[in-house]
């Protein structure tokens, strides 16, 4: 044992004299090419996300308008926010939208997945048809086609609800159905995490699977048996992510709105309402102060997803 631990100091002290040696010429320059491939991100991180967040904090403590300097207020911004009753309708509208419309697109894009999965002809055409939304669903043209779908005289009540008799509302300008509408929408768009589910589900050895089959164990069974628990960092990994993209939702909802987050603000998502206070209302002082409270929220949705998932998320070790 002596031996050994000599040889490992000797080891350690040879590895320790290696690692103070001076950098060559040729590692030197390598180092300065690094950094010189890295220069254009450290700056755009700079420049583009640094910077506008350290302004926007100042910004929250201030009153501005764009075209005063401006004036240093403390924290009367975010006082404002818990007397707003917009901003709470803003709050309500917001964590409906995501608690509903999360889960359902995920379960759709795992479900579409599984489909999928089962090797059939034209895989890529379909995975090219599925996943063609996720791209266009946030964009101002689909936003535009969604409001003449379920306008008053649209595809939904006059080619389905018409001929079966029946006298469809304007479901974008119903308080109780307008929502609804956003949710079908976010929920149409699967394609993004569906294919990251089939990447998943591809990676699932099926040596699993016939051993349950030779058990007696039905497709139910080996649903929940297998395939979720070996799916679940990538149910995690697209929870996270969709939550994100759920919170800053803002183009569906002020393209069917009219910017004005209506009828009776069923639809005032958060972003939406940010907006308004800020190139609407020109209080970007305000409109600051919610964005940091947005991040916060977000933060904290993504810290409880972390905490939580230990307890239904399993990885290989």
């Amino acid at each position: 044992m002596t031996a050994i631990n000599e040889l490992a100091k000797l080891r350690s002290t040879k590895t320790n004299r290696t690692d103070r040696r001076p950098l060559t010429a040729l590692q030197r320059s390598e180092q300065r090419a690094g950094y010189l491939f890295l220069s254009p991100w450290m700056l755009g991180l700079i420049a583009i996300t640094l910077g506008p967040m350290i302004a926007s904090l100042y910004l929250s403590f201030t009153d501005y308008d764009f075209l005063t300097a401006p004036e240093w207020i403390g924290a009367s911004n975010y006082e404002r926010l818990f007397r707003d009753p917009r901003f709470h309708q803003a709050l309500l509208v917001t964590f409906r939208y995501v608690i509903v419309s999360v889960p359902l697109q995920l379960a759709a894009a795992l479900l579409i997945a599984i489909a999928l999965d089962r090797g059939m002809r034209g895989l890529a055409l379909y995975r090219s048809a599925f996943y063609l939304p996720s791209l266009l669903g946030g964009s101002v043209a689909i936003a535009v086609l969604w409001r003449q779908v379920f306008g008053a005289d649209g595809l939904i009540n006059s080619v389905i609800l018409k001929p079966l008799g029946i006298e469809g509302p304007s479901w974008i300008a119903n308080p109780d159905t307008a929502l609804g509408t956003l949710i079908i929408l976010n929920v149409w768009t699967f394609g993004a995490p569906m294919v990251i589910f089939l990447a998943g589900l591809r990676q699932i050895p099926s040596m699993f699977y016939e051993a349950a089959e030779v058990d007696g164990a039905g497709r139910l069974r080996r649903f929940w048996s297998i395939t979720l628990p070996l799916l679940s960092p990538i149910i995690f990994f697209n929870l996270v992510l969709q939550l994100i993209g759920a919170f800053q939702s803002f183009t569906q909802a002020f393209i069917i709105s009219g910017g004005r987050g209506g009828p009776s603000d069923s639809t005032l998502f958060y972003t939406l309402y940010l907006y308004m206070q800020g190139f609407g209302d020109f209080d970007m002082g305000y409109a600051s102060a919610m964005a940091w409270v947005l991040l916060l929220i977000i933060a904290l949705f993504t810290l409880l997803n972390f905490l939580v998932s230990k307890f239904w998320v399993f990885y290989d070790d």
